[in-house]
């Protein structure tokens, strides 16, 4: 039997069950990587022999009567986690030689639960891409056409899943990082609620893995199936032990239904900013009609949404003004003068982009308090839906794009041509406010590449998203393997 497009849940049985070991499923995984990932390059640092060594005595644990959450499962892991012995660059060529000490807390986590780590996935310069592309590690493609983008900045892991190299794979999002990858390769990723999983020792090379609340930004599962989501979830999440954990236990309420026809969830399919293309227009509505289909309760407008625009515009205030901290764009000098020649008027997400890059503490603080206002107008609107469907991005995988300057590259929905970055605002509608997201395939597009939605659930209730992903699976079909 072939195991490589098996569900971590469906191994686990089999495990179980005694019908196949983790060596079988290592070496088996190892086998399709070597011969299928010259073309797909997801896997940018394999750890073949201590993976082989760690499903040994993964083995050698079931025989003894031990059994944890993934104990034998193969997985892979975004190369930005600290492994101990393997390199951790963000693909920026001067860290190329960095060697942590010490494995993120995640990879602790999943390697105590019995899970065995093939190697690490590739990831675009500084993680700062919608794409995944480097000069250390090269290009990784989209398993469904080559000559288009796995996604960014988890693009190694989502092409891997993919593939079949591995069941699961850890991932991180700030700006879709973990759904835009699985909508563009047909699998399956879960945004947790900011601050639910730890995320101490993902951290730009040459930076101390100390336990920071991150904004914005979060780690989190990928997986082939909603229920394998799950699965990965319930051993990252947490608070690190080092901070919150010394007081606090994690205890995450239940799905709010179990039946598809007990949802109530709102559809949306336009954006203010860019327009929505028809490919991933279809893939929403085809998500809508099966929650119909199904008995759920599906609204198309809502009062109390809060405004799209404002909301796109605080996203990219906190993202940018974030990112610029961490990684200089320019020269002071040169940026006042850019942004001195923008019109007063001009509200575009270029131009907000840009006044970005110079925020103060103040502005910061003044674009927080808004989120804020945000936060609570999401509660009031969860009062009435249990979860959102929209978009990831506008478009399925487009080509690949190198263009030195990613402020130059142009999106092509339908045939016309919009800046490249605006394509964000469907990522930042959860990723602003902190929300729990859930990537899921939703068929497709006439081209044959994969279409995903988005599914927005409460904070902190993560299971209620990820339980409709679970029903929404068995009405749709799930995940398909590119042909």
């Amino acid at each position: 039997m072939e195991w490589s497009f098996k569900s971590a849940e469906e191994l686990i049985e089999a495990l179980r069950a005694g019908a196949v070991t983790s060596v079988e499923l290592t070496d088996e995984a190892i086998a399709r990587i070597e011969r299928d990932d010259k073309v797909v390059n997801a896997i940018c640092v394999p750890d073949f022999d201590r993976a082989r060594a760690a499903a040994l005595r993964a083995d050698q644990a079931r025989a003894r009567g031990e059994d944890r959450p993934l104990l034998g499962v193969p997985v892979t892991v975004k190369e930005s986690y600290d492994v101990a012995g393997l390199p951790t660059t963000w693909g920026m060529p001067p860290h190329r030689d960095h060697l942590p000490a010490e494995d993120a807390v995640q990879v602790s986590r999943v390697k105590a639960a019995g899970a065995v780590v093939l190697g690490k996935t590739n990831v675009p310069l500084g993680l700062q891409d919608i794409q995944s592309f480097n000069e250390i590690y090269g290009t990784t493609t989209n398993p469904w056409d080559p000559g288009r983008t796995s996604g960014g900045s988890s693009g190694g892991s989502a092409a891997a899943l993919a593939s079949g190299f591995g069941a699961l794979s850890l991932g991180s999002d700030i700006a879709g990082s973990l759904r835009t990858p699985a909508h563009f390769c047909g699998v399956y990723a879960h945004k947790p609620t900011l601050g639910l999983a730890a995320s101490r020792g993902m951290v730009p090379p040459g930076e101390p893995a100390l336990p920071v609340d991150l904004d914005l930004a979060v780690v989190g599962p990928m997986a082939r199936t909603a229920r394998d989501l799950t699965l990965l979830l319930d051993v990252m999440a947490g608070p690190d032990p080092l901070t919150r954990g010394v007081a606090h236990r994690l205890a995450l309420p239940p799905a709010r239904h179990e039946r598809l026809r007990d949802f109530r969830v709102l559809v949306l399919d336009e954006h203010p900013f860019i327009p929505t293309g028809s490919a991933v227009r279809a893939g929403v509505h085809r998500v809508a009609d099966a929650l119909v289909d199904g008995g759920a309760r599906v609204g198309r407008h809502s009062p109390l949404l809060p405004d799209l625009t404002e909301a796109a515009t605080l996203y990219m205030q906190l993202l940018i003004s974030g990112s610029v901290a961490r990684f200089p764009m320019e020269s002071l000098e040169q940026l006042r003068t850019r942004i001195a020649g923008l019109g007063a008027d001009d509200r575009s997400l270029d131009a907000t982009r840009l006044r970005a890059l110079m925020f103060s503490h103040r502005d910061w603080l003044e674009a927080n308090n808004r989120r804020e206002a945000h936060r609570h107008g999401w509660r009031q609107l969860f009062a009435e839906f249990d979860a959102v469907v929209c978009p990831v991005t506008p478009t399925p995988a487009f080509p690949h794009d190198h263009h030195p300057n990613p402020m130059e590259r142009r999106l092509d929905i339908d045939g016309v041509g919009y800046p490249y970055f605006d394509q964000l605002v469907w990522a930042g509608l959860a990723t602003m406010p902190g929300l729990p997201a859930t990537a899921i395939p939703a068929g497709r597009s006439p081209e044959g590449l994969p279409v995903g939605v988005q599914l927005i659930g409460p904070m902190f209730e993560d299971r209620t998203p990820l339980r409709l992903a679970e029903l929404l699976e068995q009405e749709t079909g799930g995940f398909q393997a590119p042909r």
